[in-house]
């Protein structure tokens, strides 16, 4: 079984989760992506944030949520996404980056719109009560 190791950010705010369609894709995503080489989760989400929302996470404010994990979407069956989840704050303002084509607030209702693993974060986050 082949894992793909991911880390995404969760940023909510007045019951909404923010999300992204990449160029060329169908589907939104949470904020984030795979690891690169040695990197841990923290320098992977500063990382991916900065590429994708030009927004600098402040690294004091990083509180792990949760792992997740499910078919990868789009893959062959089998090959599974590991995500793993974290809040935080940040200085700067969101702005999508040349490989985003759309950030986007989204809702519970909305689950119809994000790959596999991102359901189980939403559902997650919607009987927690803090997704609307």
């Amino acid at each position: 079984m082949e894992e793909i190791d991911k880390i995404a950010l969760l940023y909510l705010k007045d019951g909404q989760i923010l999300s992204t369609l990449s160029k060329g894709k169908d589907t939104y995503y949470l904020p984030g992506g795979k690891r690169e080489k040695s990197e841990s989760d923290e320098q992977t989400l500063i990382r991916e944030c900065k590429e994708e929302l030009t927004i600098d996470i402040k690294k004091d404010t990083i509180k792990y949520y949760g792992t997740f994990k499910a078919q990868a979407h789009g893959k062959t069956k089998g090959i599974i996404v590991k995500m793993t989840c974290y809040m935080a704050d940040f200085t700067g303002e969101i702005r999508q980056s040349s490989e985003i084509q759309e950030i986007r607030w989204l809702n519970y209702k909305d689950i119809d719109i994000v790959s596999p693993v991102d359901k189980l974060i939403f559902k997650d986050l919607y009987e927690k009560g803090i997704l609307k």
